[in-house]
């Protein structure tokens, strides 16, 4: 399988490239990126030096459906919709990272970003990036958008208790803490390290745009309108998430009952694991036992008196929030095994 990525020099693009470079099934056949055109790649990523041997490229889109047969699109959100258009008329399979095809309504788009749509009717046309919620869709999908990062991770956690309705969906509140590498490649004044590192940063704490996919996905699910409220933050690691959901019980339900509830959600789902330890050092999900995987940790904690289910959920931003997300989704789609080029474990001590 020939792949193309567009915008490879990035984080993201790196981290795709890291994954797709020892994929068995798959030739990387061009890389574009506008700013770093004629570099070797292992210029902007050293860590890739011995493992590819590509320039970067300009964009040109006749190559890239000439010898690609399936394209990755990782520039920045705004920016791919008119790539992904393109692409798509010419009737190649498109697994996009940005947000411009996440969002089902055009009026979203409005609400949470803050430019109309140019595509909106693309917008049925691409299929929500998360095996876990989409498989089967995702099987027969010519355009797939891979999710947010904090907005999967949240998501993981909280579908166990919305397919089973035992929430009031009125009041769910995600608390979600992000490594540095969420913010992209581009430095800014808020980002160079003088000023990054040290920091717990809350950064907008009403109305993050992430929260649009988080109430799409919730109420497709529960088939229901259902209310979400999400405060990100800053904190002082380079990659990794951890989602601390609050939601309140409809009734009374036991840790055991709650326990079935996930493993009979995730029990066969291969980059979902269930943490919940009582007696370890490491009770609950932790980001710093997923980075440089695919895995997705999941558990909770139950508040008896206040009736409050704490769902936590730990990820590494550059995997399952975005890179390993899209290598699980392109196997999916031209059905390999959905671990292929994943079957990695966590990197520990980081």
């Amino acid at each position: 399988m020939k792949v193309g990525i567009v915008g490879a020099s990035g984080f993201v693009g790196g981290e795709l490239l890291r994954l797709l470079v020892t994929h068995p099934q798959i030739e990387i056949s061009m890389v574009t990126s506008r700013q770093k055109a004629g570099e070797y790649v292992h210029r902007i990523h050293p860590s890739l030096k011995s493992f590819i041997n590509l320039t970067f490229s300009d964009l040109n889109l006749d190559k890239l459906t000439d010898n690609c047969d399936i394209v990755f699109v990782s520039v920045p959100h705004g920016k791919s919709n008119k790539i992904v258009n393109d692409l798509y008329k010419r009737g190649i399979k498109i697994i996009d990272l940005s947000a411009d095809f996440r969002l089902k309504n055009p009026e979203d788009y409005v609400k949470w970003y803050g430019w109309e749509h140019p595509y909106p009717d693309m917008l049925s046309k691409s299929v929500y990036g998360v095996p876990e919620f989409h498989r089967e869709e995702i099987k027969s999908a010519q355009l797939v958008a891979c999710p947010g990062c904090m907005a999967v991770t949240s998501l993981l956690a909280l579908k166990p208790l919305i397919e089973n309705d035992v929430l009031d969906t009125d009041h769910i509140i995600v608390d979600s803490k992000i490594g540095s590498s969420g913010a992209g490649g581009q430095a800014g004044s808020a980002t160079h390290h003088a000023m990054r590192y040290g920091v717990i940063r809350p950064y907008k704490p009403a109305k993050h745009r992430h929260t649009g996919e988080i109430e799409q996905e919730l109420q497709i699910l529960g088939n229901k309108k259902i209310h979400v409220s999400m405060t990100p933050h800053a904190v002082n690691m380079v990659r990794g998430i951890l989602t601390t959901n609050h939601a309140f019980l409809k009734k009374n339900l036991s840790d055991l009952e709650l326990w079935k509830l996930y493993r009979n959600a995730y029990g066969k789902e291969m980059f979902v694991r269930l943490i919940r330890d009582k007696n370890g050092i490491y009770k609950f999900p932790d980001p710093k036992f997923v980075i440089a995987s695919n895995f997705c940790d999941v558990g909770f904690d139950l508040d008896e008196e206040n009736n409050r289910i704490v769902a936590m959920s730990a990820s590494d931003n550059l995997m399952k929030g975005a890179a390993g997300s899209a290598v699980q989704n392109l196997n999916v789609m031209v059905g390999f095994d959905e671990m292929t080029g994943l079957r990695y474990t966590p990197v520990t001590p980081v």
